[in-house]
């Protein structure tokens, strides 16, 4: 069904499937339901709401919260007034969230809870154009003239509804599909974040391409964790949930996601490689923390799976044996990692960095598909995407219905189609720098096409040059060492150097096995990593997994950090990529000593 824009989608479920459960959270012990007409109900008292407060066609509104039920409900009151939406990472620090506040020019601003609160206040003086303060949790909050719950903005909806029904309805058709819908602000490995500004048919069009290669509807359900503030979560866990009617349960928290997957038992689940690099690296502890006879049935189950999956990928027959073999791998050992993931997964998607193509096919081998897809905040996001019956691992799959992709003279991925973004918002140059006459934006990333399905070198700005002259591209290189079990994670140095180097973070619980393991006198992390038995086995590692490469893309030395790289420390950026400069800044004494050795 076509729908005239975002907010006509969701209050439309009204009437389409008002009984079913669109949202579930977790209230103390216990997972609350709501079906769509109540959730509807309550977004158009928030949209009502707003209208009393004055907020008109164009306006923004911020919103600072975890992923939680009132934020997709306060996204749908903001796109049913035309206003636009601002969503603020709710672990950016306040001198960043006053930069937002006053370039994107927001009106109102929402945050869920105490912390948030104190953020917005600390920074309350400088903000030129917000006026309007809400929270969604008052504990901690004190009475306050300026801030009110949203609670309470509610109530004066609901007023306003019972003096005009048609209030908030009756402006949803004056909402155009080319109207922006949302700015929302890079997070950036660089530099200043940009706010990209998508439309309603930015987001529509995504979606309604995306259900043309993925099966979705109204009886799967999401567990929602990765940030609502990123783009990927947005639309995949957000608005296309709503499109196809499908559930959304809200985890807990980031901590508690393998719990609440027990719980909810998702058939989808969406994320970046993060997620799945912890899983993968959980999983091959505990299978060496077992014993010998547990270990070799493991490895023999999944490397049958190997086989198998890899069949399946080359569109190849499956032997009667291996399909026996298979059968028996999964009895006796992937049955019950399905059930620590909820035991109704179908598949997942994986996008926001590339994935390593080794973990993708160590999960397709357990009967796990992740489905790795490629996009950017700027494109709505979907580019590209594999899925369940044309996959490749190592790739992203082949562009989506109605999306055009090329590759530039310099191997850099070019897009263009209605995913594109309008541009960035009051940066004209910086658009201009990125979206060209013919409307092909330029990605900034490198790629290739192999059999029609595109795969990610790198960051175009990422690439290291040696000061030999050769170029090499570091995230495979990176995505390789962490399927280590003793590295969680790395960044390749070089550029301008003579040879290639790596700052690693160690996986501590493995190491600390390890040490006990041989024996050594400590077992204590921060002692560990200075020991020289703990600097070979680090090396043999990096040699063992980059034996293929060429000599010049082979690290010759390294240096492990005593901490691992975070949002909080600043290494990693709120969708968890790594801030490379902050890295070589952190780390520039150690990295200036290995280029002296």
């Amino acid at each position: 069904m076509k729908y005239k824009n975002l907010a006509d989608m969701f209050f439309q479920k009204r009437m389409q499937m008002p009984e079913l459960t669109g949202y579930m959270f977790k209230k103390g012990n216990q997972w609350i339901k709501v079906n769509y007409k109540d959730a509807v109900d309550r977004a158009e008292r928030i949209a009502a709401g707003l209208i009393q407060l004055g907020l008109k066609k164009g306006d923004k509104v911020s919103i600072i919260s975890a992923n939680r039920i009132e934020w997709a409900l306060t996204d749908y009151a903001v796109q049913s007034l035309g206003a636009i939406l601002v969503p603020i990472y709710p672990s950016l620090l306040a001198n960043q969230v006053s930069y937002i506040l006053n370039d994107s020019e927001s009106v109102v601003v929402i945050v869920s809870d105490l912390i948030q609160y104190q953020k917005v206040e600390s920074v309350r003086t400088s903000l030129t154009f917000t006026k309007h303060f809400f929270y969604m949790d008052s504990e901690g909050i004190g009475s306050s003239d300026l801030w009110t719950g949203l609670d309470k903005l509610e109530q004066k909806g609901q007023e306003l509804l019972d003096q005009n029904p048609q209030i908030v309805s009756s402006g949803i058709d004056k909402v155009g599909l080319e109207d922006w819908a949302t700015i929302i602000y890079t997070s950036g490995t660089t530099g200043e974040p940009k706010g990209a500004i998508l439309t309603n048919n930015n987001f529509l069009s995504n979606i309604e391409a995306a259900l043309e290669v993925f099966d979705i509807s109204s009886d799967d359900n999401f567990l929602s964790f990765l940030p609502l503030s990123h783009i990927f979560e947005r639309m995949a866990g957000h608005y296309l949930s709503c499109y196809t009617g499908c559930c959304v349960a809200y985890a807990e928290s980031v901590d508690t996601v393998a719990e609440n997957l027990k719980e909810i038992s998702p058939t989808l689940m969406i994320s970046v490689p993060r997620l799945y690099e912890k899983i993968y690296g959980k999983i091959t502890e505990t299978v060496e923390s077992g014993s010998p006879v547990k270990r070799k049935i493991f490895y023999w189950a999944v490397n049958t799976g190997k086989k198998y999956i890899n069949k399946i990928m080359n569109k190849q027959p499956v032997p009667a044996l291996l399909k026996k073999k298979y059968a028996l791998a999964h009895k006796l050992v992937f049955h019950k990692l399905h059930q620590a993931l909820g035991g109704r997964n179908r598949f997942m998607i994986s996008g926001g960095a590339p994935l390593s193509p080794d973990i993708a096919e160590f999960f397709g081998a357990i009967g796990v598909k992740i489905m790795e897809g490629y996009g950017l905040t700027e494109t709505s996001p979907v580019i590209t995407a594999n899925v369940l019956d044309n996959f490749r691992f190592g790739t992203v799959g082949q562009p989506i219905p109605g999306v055009e992709v090329k590759i530039a003279d310099d191997g850099e991925i070019l897009t263009r189609g209605p995913h594109v973004m309008v541009g960035y918002y009051k940066k004209e140059a910086e658009t201009g720098e990125v979206i060209d006459s013919e409307g092909w934006f330029y990605t900034g990333d490198i790629g290739v096409f192999e059999d029609g399905m595109l795969k990610i070198t790198d960051r175009k700005k990422n690439l290291i040059v040696t000061s030999g002259g050769k170029n090499i591209a570091p995230q495979p290189i990176e995505n390789m060492l962490v399927t280590s079990h003793y590295i969680e994670q790395a960044v390749m140095i070089g550029d301008k150097r003579k040879y290639c180097t790596a700052i690693i973070v160690a996986a501590a619980d493995a190491l600390k096995r390890w040490a006990k393991e041989n024996s050594l006198e400590t077992d204590d992390y921060n002692r560990l990593i200075t020991l020289p038995q703990v600097k070979e086995l680090m090396m043999s590692e990096i040699r063992r997994l980059t034996v293929n490469l060429a000599s010049y893309e082979t690290i010759k030395d390294f240096v492990i950090s005593p901490t691992a790289f975070s949002i909080e420390t600043g290494e990693l950026t709120p969708s968890l990529k790594v801030k490379r400069r902050v890295v070589e800044e952190k780390f520039s004494a150690q990295i200036a000593a290995m280029y002296e050795r």
